[in-house]
């Protein structure tokens, strides 16, 4: 079973498409990265997925459930770190991560074992008691982290993850996350605009204003980093006007 169908995506903000008959899959347990200039379309598509927008032409299925006709089923399979980070600054690490275990309806002994799990996972048991806006920007990202899998979804999505992390940061979190799916069997849809945060082994998709303009494992799209950067610099460049 894929973790992700999509199936002829489109939407506008009025007069302006956002997106444009946008089809792909992602399979259970691999890593895709989604890669496309500003502007290209991937926060609207992570709002369609996520379903902070509704959608206004085609289906999406996550573990075989549609958004449209299972939304239940489906978001409990979704895992989410966005690009603006919605943690309460002001709560504890641990206070956080009991929050999201409460709206998603956990029982006390389950929340208090999957909390303490996932702050091990992420390094983080010492820190469980520290206000957030105590934590440097990587380790508030691995919160987000802990959070999103707490209730044990089989779809983690990020958007643009890495943006505001130094360069070492976003280097320990992108090889993270992808222990994650190595461990877990875990899909995982990583977008983002930089090039150097994709590997040869990722499923990738290219957007570019709207449209899906390449997609397959990145060796064959692009082969070497030099090589998918005029692949990636080609398929993204602007149109000249008459």
């Amino acid at each position: 079973m894929s973790a992700l169908d999509a199936h002829h995506l489109a939407f506008a903000y009025g007069a302006r498409h956002a997106l444009n008959d946008v089809s792909f899959s992602i399979a259970a347990g691999s890593f895709a990265a989604l890669l496309g200039p500003n502007g290209a379309g991937k926060s609207t598509l992570i709002a369609l997925l996520t379903r902070l927008y509704d959608l206004q032409q085609g289906d999406i299925r996550v573990m075989g459930h549609s958004l449209r006709q299972q939304p239940r089923q489906a978001l409990r399979q979704l895992g989410v770190v966005f690009q603006q980070s919605t943690l309460d600054l002001d709560l504890s690490v641990e206070q956080n991560l009991r929050y999201h275990a409460a709206l998603h309806g956990m029982a006390k002994p389950l929340a208090r074992a999957r909390i303490d799990e996932e702050l091990a996972r992420q390094q983080l048991s010492e820190r469980r008691h520290e206000k957030v806006r105590e934590l440097n920007g990587g380790h508030r990202r691995r919160v987000e982290i802990a959070r999103a899998l707490l209730h044990g979804p089989r779809l983690l999505l990020l958007d643009e993850a890495s943006v505001g992390l130094d360069p070492a940061s976003r280097l320990a979190l992108n090889r993270h996350v992808r222990q994650l799916c190595r461990d877990d069997g875990l899909a995982v849809l990583w977008t983002t605009h930089l090039l150097d945060e994709v590997q040869e082994s990722d499923d990738l998709l290219i957007l570019n204003r709207g449209r899906l303009v390449a997609q397959g494992p990145a060796h064959s799209i692009g082969g070497t980093d030099a090589n998918l950067a005029a692949t990636f610099a080609r398929l993204t460049a602007s149109e000249v006007s008459a």
